[in-house]
């Protein structure tokens, strides 16, 4: 039976992260002799050798991932035993750890003021991330749930809608669209658009849109914040696609406005999504519930 300890695995992570002993050591706030030394033992454990230096980087041998693979598994099931631990205790506090794409933190954000209302004993920990991040996190088991839009297939994730999502097109007031009625398609292939990064789901879906029709935005800016994209647009240097969900303030300080486009909101959905199988804590239950149930109420469209 191998016996080794979770100090261990902890550190066997940090140092195929950070891909070397230092930066490893800085992050968990050990001297490097301390983490070397930890590393070896493990090694000297599983009878070999765990990582190996290519150029100036260390990296994990095929032991090395296995391990690795291994260390991430025991970490989701220790956070599923302390979930199922607090669920037999009720919810009389705990940690809830969500997380948001950039595009659902205008809601979010009261999503979870009203919760901690209800909930006071509860400690919140969100996270607004890109996603690519987002799912990253979902993936490692970091966070308990997600709001987001479309999920990505083949990924092990349950999503539920919980939300419309409309998708607009935006200008600045004194754009020459502005106040015009069922602008054609082909009229916006000449504008110059900012978009958001590769992999952002609004930008993969209304790149799907135009190509359905034949069309292809010019992308003349990139953005990976919402918030940027529509200071781009209010600054004249092109039409953008946001959530009216973000719109609020811009609309009724009348700095951007939507265009009357054909085809146009594209009508998406806000998704709660967590892991296939995850066992939620009861915190995180209820939050589940209180989003599906009132999501519309708090976040209503403009």
């Amino acid at each position: 039976m191998l016996r080794l300890t979770l100090r261990q695995l902890d550190i066997l992570e940090a140092v195929a992260r950070c891909g070397s002993f230092s930066r490893a050591s800085a992050e968990l706030h050990l001297t490097q002799p301390a983490v070397s030394m930890q590393i070896k033992q493990l090694e000297r454990t599983l009878g070999i050798p765990l990582f190996e230096l290519i150029g100036k980087r260390i990296h994990l041998t095929e032991a090395g991932r296995e391990t690795l693979h291994t260390s991430q598994a025991v970490q989701r099931e220790l956070v599923n035993l302390e979930q199922a631990l607090a669920n037999l205790q009720g919810l009389k506090g705990g940690i809830l750890n969500v997380s948001a794409a950039s595009s659902a933190s205008y809601f979010t954000a009261r999503l979870v003021a009203l919760f901690r209302e209800e909930h006071t004993n509860v400690r919140v920990s969100l996270n607004v991330v890109n996603r690519e991040t987002l799912l990253t996190q979902l993936a490692e088991n970091a966070v308990d749930l997600s709001l987001m839009g479309q999920p990505p297939e083949g990924h092990d994730l349950l999503a539920q809608a919980f939300m419309d999502n409309p998708l607009v097109v935006i200008a600045a007031p004194n754009h020459p669209l502005s106040g015009q009625r069922r602008i054609a398609l082909t009229r916006l292939v000449d504008e110059p658009f900012v978009s958001r990064e590769p992999g952002s789901g609004t930008r993969g879906a209304v790149e799907k849109f135009f190509t359905r029709h034949g069309l292809t935005l010019k992308a003349a800016m990139e953005m990976n914040k919402n918030e940027a994209i529509k200071q781009a647009v209010e600054a004249g240097l092109g039409l953008g696609v946001v959530s009216l969900h973000t719109l609020q303030a811009e609309l009724i300080a009348q700095t951007l406005c939507v265009l009357d486009v054909q085809g146009f909101p594209l009508h998406r959905q806000w998704y709660l999504v967590q892991r296939q199988g995850k066992r939620l804590g009861p915190a995180a239950q209820a939050f589940a519930q209180f989003v599906l149930s009132e999501a519309g109420r708090v976040a209503p469209l403009i």
